[in-house]
């Protein structure tokens, strides 16, 4: 069975007690929750991976990439949070894996937000795009990347 990971970064620990006027009341483990089972009705295997710290999310970008290759994964859904504004590392890390599919997703509509917000280091390297539709996103995200794998 082929995996597809869910990537959050920092700050996405706290969904459900952080911000609920932006980010809602869902928990960042109703997220995973719904993602596998979302995953296993189209029959791939979730892996859920949440840090705070970039070079953990670089490390597992590394990893799914060579999964990928390998033919054992279609890709990532990746909610970068902040570092989605200051991170060349992971752009670079996304880029340098070669043709893994990352779909950038954002609870938020993070254009209709502060204009530190507007710009994403993520979005050059990814395959697809999806924000401001909640925590619903992260299905959106999995069904395009699903698609796209050909499934």
């Amino acid at each position: 069975m082929k995996k597809v990971l869910l990537l959050n970064g920092p700050n996405l620990n706290l969904l459900g007690t952080r911000e609920p006027a932006t980010y809602g009341s869902t928990t960042l483990a109703d997220v995973e929750a719904m993602f596998t089972a979302e995953a296993a009705r189209l029959g791939l295997a979730a892996e859920c991976f949440q840090s705070n710290h970039e070079g953990a999310l670089v490390d597992k970008i590394h990893e799914t990439g060579r999964a990928f290759a390998a033919g054992e994964s279609i890709g990532v859904v990746f909610n970068p949070g902040a570092y989605t504004h200051t991170s060349v590392a992971l752009h670079d890390a996304i880029k340098g894996v070669g043709n893994l599919p990352v779909i950038e997703t954002h609870i938020s509509n993070v254009h209709q937000r502060e204009a530190f917000r507007h710009h994403s280091y993520i979005s050059p390297a990814a395959a697809g795009i999806v924000v401001g539709f909640g925590t619903d996103g992260y299905r959106l995200a999995l069904l395009g990347l699903a698609r796209k794998a050909g499934l």
